[in-house]
């Protein structure tokens, strides 16, 4: 489980030990794009950094506990002075960040693409402090605050080998329809959902696919609904894109016996019996990566990372996955090498 931090004020983070951390999974070398800026070099010590979580929180088992994993690294590997602050609504981005940028933090970082618009205020208000934002670009539109960098995944990577995996199982067992849950339309949601549909009809081209969006990131019970609407519908396998909402997915897994998709980290402890696989993106290596590269003096408009350095892939395959595991491998060569690459945009909608 991991350990929730409450409060609205300046959480600072002293020698925290979270009880069975999620593995953290892929390389720290990342590929830098477009402009970089030289910054003053610095090096633990007063070195501060802050993170504002969504609203998915701590606990969400994904893409905010990832996030705070990789702050904790560079505590413990740089000497970095963290502070994280949870946002319970999207009226609090503004704040949060706004505190953590008057509070002096050499970096700020804001988890999330719900982000984007609350940060580029934020950031021209304070242009002396750098900021950095999970799954959004940085500053390459001429409008956009030069001061942001971004840390982007490619996760049509991701979603493409487990619903490769999907397609391989539904063939084997003569099931026809597979599904996945979004929580709001968005980008990275998107580009997940894209790569998965691509996999599955690779793998099974008579495959049925099914698509729903939960509208929130937070309210279990809503994606548990749509799951359960799916599985009544015929889906033998639902891939979860949405945060804390998507833990529900993953009880109506359990509940029904029905394989379930995890999403951003390694989701199979949650239920090693249905979790078929999850698609990662590791984003603690992003948020590591780019503390470490302005402690060193660098400072870009965007991090990019994607399957050939390890910033997306696949978590544990499930017993009900592992007869498919050497083809999925291939797969996963297939994409490094170029030849096979996933489309960005999704196809069955409904």
């Amino acid at each position: 489980m991991t350990r929730r931090i409450r409060g609205y004020g300046l959480v600072a983070i002293t020698c925290v030990v979270l009880a069975g951390l999620l593995a953290a999974c892929g390389s720290s070398s990342s590929t830098t794009t477009t402009t970089t800026t030289t910054t003053t070099s610095s090096t633990g010590g007063g070195f501060k950094v802050g993170l504002v979580t969504d609203i998915g929180g701590l606990n969400d088992h994904g893409f905010n506990h990832l996030s705070y994993e990789g702050l904790l690294q560079a505590q413990s590997q740089l000497g970095i002075k963290p502070t994280v602050l949870q946002s319970s609504s999207g009226a609090d981005y503004i704040p949060n960040l706004s505190k953590l940028a008057a509070a002096g933090n050499k970096l700020v970082i804001a988890v999330g693409f719900l982000m984007a618009a609350p940060l580029e205020q934020v950031a021209k208000e304070y242009p002396n402090t750098h900021f950095a934002i999970i799954d959004n670009p940085g500053g390459t539109a001429p409008d956009t605050a030069k001061n942001i960098e971004g840390i982007d995944f490619a996760e049509q990577q991701a979603g493409y080998p487990a619903g490769y995996l999907t397609g391989l199982y539904l063939k084997a067992h003569n099931y026809t329809t597979a599904s996945s849950v979004g929580g709001e339309s968005i980008p990275p949601v998107n580009l997940y959902i894209a790569g998965f549909q691509a996999g599955v009809k690779a793998a099974d081209p008579s495959a049925k696919l099914l698509n729903a969006y939960s509208q929130n990131f937070t309210d279990e019970s809503s994606c548990k609904e749509l799951a359960l609407n799916q599985i009544s519908a015929g889906s033998k396998v639902v891939f979860q894109v949405a945060g804390a909402c998507g833990l529900g997915v993953i009880s109506a897994g359990v509940q029904t016996h029905t394989q379930v998709i995890g999403v951003d980290a390694d989701q199979n402890y949650l239920a090693p019996t249905f979790v078929l696989t999850s698609a990662e993106k590791m984003v603690n290596t992003g948020v590591f990566t780019a503390i470490k590269n302005l402690m060193a003096g660098t400072f870009s408009s965007n991090l990019q990372e994607d399957i050939n350095d390890g910033g997306v892939g696949i978590g544990k395959i499930d017993a009900a996955g592992a007869p498919f595991a050497s083809k999925i491998t291939a797969i996963i060569a297939g994409m490094k090498s170029g030849k096979i690459k996933p489309p960005t945009t999704v196809e069955f909608t409904k």
